[in-house]
Parts: C-alpha cells; sequence; structure tokens
C-alpha cells in the first residue's frame, strides 16, 4: 500500500509546479519565436504591382482615388533595389503617382530630382514635361498671380531647348502658347488698371512690356492701339500717331485699325 504524501508537501509540490508554469508562460512572451515571412517579390514584380495599381486608381469613378498603395509598392523597390533598372523607373511613377492625386508640390520635387539624378536618361523629356504640366495646374486665371504659370513657362522653355525634337515637346509648344497668352492677358489687364486711373505712363510701360515679350499672340493690335491712347493722353501726338499707322498698315480691315483711323487725321 502506498503512502500518500503529507498535506504539506503536496501543496509545496504544486506551487512549485504553478511557478514553473507561469516562468515559462513569461519566458515564452519574453522570447516569443521570430516570425518567418515570404521572400521579397523581385523588382520586376513589384514594378508591375505598382502600374496596376495605379492604373486601377486612375480608372476608379465612384470613390475617391488612392495612390499610396502604388507610391508605397514603388518606394519598396527603392528600398530594397536601389541599384536596378526599376528603381529609376520608380522614381519616376511615384512622382506621377502624386500628380494623379493632385499632390503637384510633391510630384514636381520627383520630376526635378530625376531630370537632375539621371540626365541622360530616355525618359527626361518626359519629366521635365510633367513637371510643367504640375506647375500649370496650379496656375491661375489671368487676372490672379501668375508665379506658378511663369514656373511652367520656364520648364517649357528649357524643355524646348534641351529637347528639341522630343514628342513632349511637340506637345509643351502648344501648352507653351496658352500659358503665354494668359500672362499677356495678366499684362494687359494690369495696363488697363492704370489706364482707368490715368496713370499713363505706367499703363505705357506695361503694355510696351506685353509687345516685347509676347509678340505674336493675337493681342499685338489692342496693345498697339492702347498704348497709343496713352501717349495721346501725355501729349505725345506724334509718337501716337505712328502707333496708330502702324496699326493700319499691318491691321487693315480690322475693328482696331478702324478705332485707330479715326484718330489720324491724315487717314480721315
Amino acid at each position: 500500500m502506498t503512502r500518500s504524501r503529507p498535506l504539506r508537501l503536496r501543496v509545496a509540490l504544486a506551487t512549485g509546479s504553478l511557478l514553473a508554469l507561469l516562468a515559462f508562460a513569461a519566458g515564452c512572451a519574453t522570447h516569443a519565436p521570430i516570425p518567418v515571412y515570404g521572400d521579397l517579390p523581385s523588382a520586376e514584380e513589384l514594378y508591375k504591382e505598382g502600374l496596376a495599381e495605379l492604373e486601377f486608381q486612375k480608372k476608379r469613378r465612384f470613390l475617391p482615388a488612392d495612390y499610396m498603395v502604388a507610391i508605397e509598392t514603388f518606394q519598396d523597390i527603392i528600398d530594397n533595389y536601389p541599384y536596378s533598372d526599376q528603381a529609376v523607373l520608380a522614381e519616376l511613377a511615384i512622382a506621377d503617382a502624386y500628380y494623379e492625386q493632385g499632390g503637384y508640390d510633391e510630384a514636381i520635387s520627383y520630376y526635378t530630382d530625376f531630370a537632375d539624378l539621371h540626365p541622360e536618361h530616355e525618359r527626361v523629356p518626359y519629366a521635365i514635361y510633367r513637371r510643367a504640366l504640375s506647375h500649370a495646374a496650379q496656375s491661375k486665371e489671368a487676372g490672379r498671380d501668375q508665379t506658378e504659370t511663369m514656373r511652367a513657362v520656364d520648364t517649357l522653355e528649357r524643355l524646348i531647348v534641351r529637347f528639341p525634337h522630343s514628342p513632349y515637346t511637340v506637345e509643351g509648344e502648344q501648352l507653351l502658347i496658352e500659358l503665354r497668352t494668359r500672362m499677356a492677358r495678366h499684362d494687359m489687364g494690369i495696363g488697363d488698371f492704370y489706364f482707368r486711373k490715368s496713370e499713363y505712363p505706367s499703363a505705357a510701360e506695361r503694355y510696351r512690356d506685353l509687345l516685347n515679350r509676347f509678340p505674336g499672340l493675337g493681342l499685338d493690335a489692342e496693345a498697339l492701339y492702347k498704348l497709343g491712347l496713352c501717349y495721346t493722353r501725355m501729349n505725345r501726338e506724334g509718337e501716337a500717331h505712328e502707333i496708330f499707322q502702324v496699326i493700319l498698315d499691318n491691321y487693315e480691315g480690322s475693328e482696331v485699325a478702324d478705332a485707330a483711323a479715326d484718330l489720324i487725321p491724315a487717314a480721315n
């Protein structure tokens, strides 16, 4: 017959077992097993995933687009495969994602870095053109501040000088005309403002500046006529009549020419 252990011994054994169990649990909590992750996809696979996500977000119609997944995927390429061809393209793709999201300042930063860091890359003309688009997207109508318009114009002019035969230059030239016309109308508006206030020297300066900086945009005749009016109000009749005669010689049959004719005695 087996003798049972004394009560104090059984309690001690039970208590010891509980303490051992608690110690084991604490050890497990302190030294949790390291999770095992799958292999990181290749740079090529990540780039395809990022492009697919980018295109998916572009096509969303009923919910706001969120390009952060695409941006993070492209950033993974840069972080994990910094010397791959896809890492270079990922920089440009991040710029595109920010552009599509309306983050134009971020897009400008990435487009600029791409062109500066990879000056010989075949996609530099694209980066410069898209930077110009980012500035243009933030430009305002002719009556307001034209800082972003001027930045877009400067960027497009650099594109045309550096890459005269690029397809993006062809697209950029049309945009350049539109932006320069906006800037010219801005200057015209300032000249008109001074004219209405009878500050004719200041108005004349604006009209002359417009003619010098923005010729051939369809505003020459109007700017010349208003410049002639300024000279008339400034009692510089001889110079005014010369300007009106230039209008008659070059814009015959136009409303501006008819108005100029009324102000030249010899033309009546």
